[in-house]
């Protein structure tokens, strides 16, 4: 069941299946049932308020956090992070588990720069050992039934050693949760302004061996929810769906006139975050917007057990 919804239809449709959800002056109970990750990406500037009103909506919902990349604009310096993002999602920082982008490797530096330039020092300083190995930042934790890997999209753009690759294949071999869980920040799928990149099709095709049921990625400024799909963009009952999340609150773009054959959704009025409820054979998403008149996207999709997704594909 996916669908976007208004506010007005949401609060008609009562609590069930949207627990914890925040509708400006009025929130929804939140009855223990599953786990909670909720987050966004491209977050904290100067000269946005999206960050405060995206950390409003977060303030009242328990769980895990995930800020994914491009945290303090413009260049993640140790001043960006304290005065930005310390003074707006830095509420969370005992509940949040980050993923690096662009933005947090350092003062002036973007992606077609000199690589002996990028400095992410900042980022790691600011996040400490929950961050990651220093210098690489990926790694893995348990929420639920649900195994959760958190990647490192600029790593293959600063040193491609295959050294995350091997990590992340061997992090799986291992795992013994049933449900399976990513995100880093650049798109392997997208819509929007930066459109897809494939430097990450090495972890989605990994991920989808394993069987992962979900992606989320930042980078493009806008919310966008695709079909299940495989590698290589088929449709796929047994793919992973992805979201890019895009709307941390730094800015806002629009999206392509044409988008992706399995695009379902994409929502650029209003800055947002997205809230998972993760459960041991489904899990539950609602994107939820600063803005009373942004749209909203909800729904749900069950999920199959890792052993069998496993046995099918390999």
């Amino acid at each position: 069941m996916n669908a976007i919804l208004t506010r007005r239809q949401l609060l008609g449709l009562g609590v069930t299946g949207l627990s914890g959800l925040y509708f400006g002056f009025w929130k929804a109970p939140t009855p223990a049932r599953g786990v909670t990750l909720i987050g966004a990406g491209d977050i904290a500037c100067e000269d946005s308020p999206g960050a405060w009103e995206t950390a409003r909506i977060i303030e009242d919902i328990p769980g895990t956090v995930f800020a994914n990349g491009d945290l303090a604009y413009e260049s993640g310096t140790v001043e960006d992070f304290q005065n930005y993002y310390g003074d707006s999602w830095g509420r969370f920082k005992n509940r949040t588990r980050p993923a690096i982008g662009n933005h947090d490797y350092g003062q002036g530096v973007y992606e077609d720069r000199d690589k002996s330039l990028y400095d992410p020092s900042a980022y790691f300083d600011y996040f400490g050992d929950v961050a990651g190995e220093r210098g690489k930042g990926w790694y893995s934790y348990d929420i639920g039934t649900w195994h959760v890997v958190v990647l490192n999209s600029m790593y293959p753009l600063v040193i491609n050693d295959g050294l995350q690759s091997q990590w992340l294949s061997s992090d799986l071999a291992v795992n013994t949760q049933p449900n399976l869980f990513s995100y880093w920040h650049h798109p392997v799928f997208s819509s929007g302004y930066h459109g897809s990149d494939e430097r990450m099709k090495w972890a989605f095709e990994i991920l989808y061996e394993y069987g992962c049921s979900v992606v989320v990625t930042g980078h493009d400024h806008t919310y966008e929810r695709f079909a299940l799909q495989d590698p290589h963009g088929n449709r796929d009952e047994r793919g992973i769906r992805q979201f890019v999340v895009g709307t941390g609150g730094k800015s806002l773009r629009g999206a392509s006139d044409t988008p992706l054959p399995n695009s379902e959704v994409i929502l650029s009025d209003a800055f947002g975050v997205i809230k998972f409820t993760l459960l041991p054979e489904s899990y539950e998403w609602v994107f939820i917007p600063t803005n009373r008149e942004g749209s909203w996207d909800a729904g749900s999709c069950s999920v199959g057990r890792l052993e069998g997704m496993r046995s099918s594909r390999f």
